[in-house]
């Protein structure tokens, strides 16, 4: 998990765990980030491999291009394969792009 970390403050863009509190959003891009899942690999009935599904949510006011390049580099630069989704979030005004992988614990 600290080097998720190290790899998210290498973006320069404010970031917390699944939310911020109730008024302590920073104005966007900003990030958040969660660990929804896992796809651990089983041998003997035990966990062997443990394998955690990650997704980062960046939120922009706008499409920001260059905030998801700044994010992208990063994952690039750490040999990070990511899946990636957008949507319009109506009701917060804001543009959400998520990266999705998996990371091995």
């Amino acid at each position: 998990m600290e080097e998720l970390l190290q790899i998210l403050n290498e973006t320069k863009i404010p970031f917390a765990y699944h939310h911020f509190a109730e008024g302590e959003s920073p104005e966007p891009p900003f990030i958040c980030y969660l660990l929804p899942g896992s796809n651990h690999f089983s041998a003997d009935g035990k966990v062997y491999y443990k394998i955690n599904e990650v997704h980062i949510e960046l939120y922009t006011d706008c499409k920001d291009l260059a905030a998801e390049q700044k994010l992208e580099d990063v994952l690039d630069e750490h040999g990070i394969f990511y899946n990636k989704s957008e949507t319009w979030i109506e009701s917060e005004r804001l543009y959400e792009v998520l990266y999705m992988f998996e990371w091995e614990v």
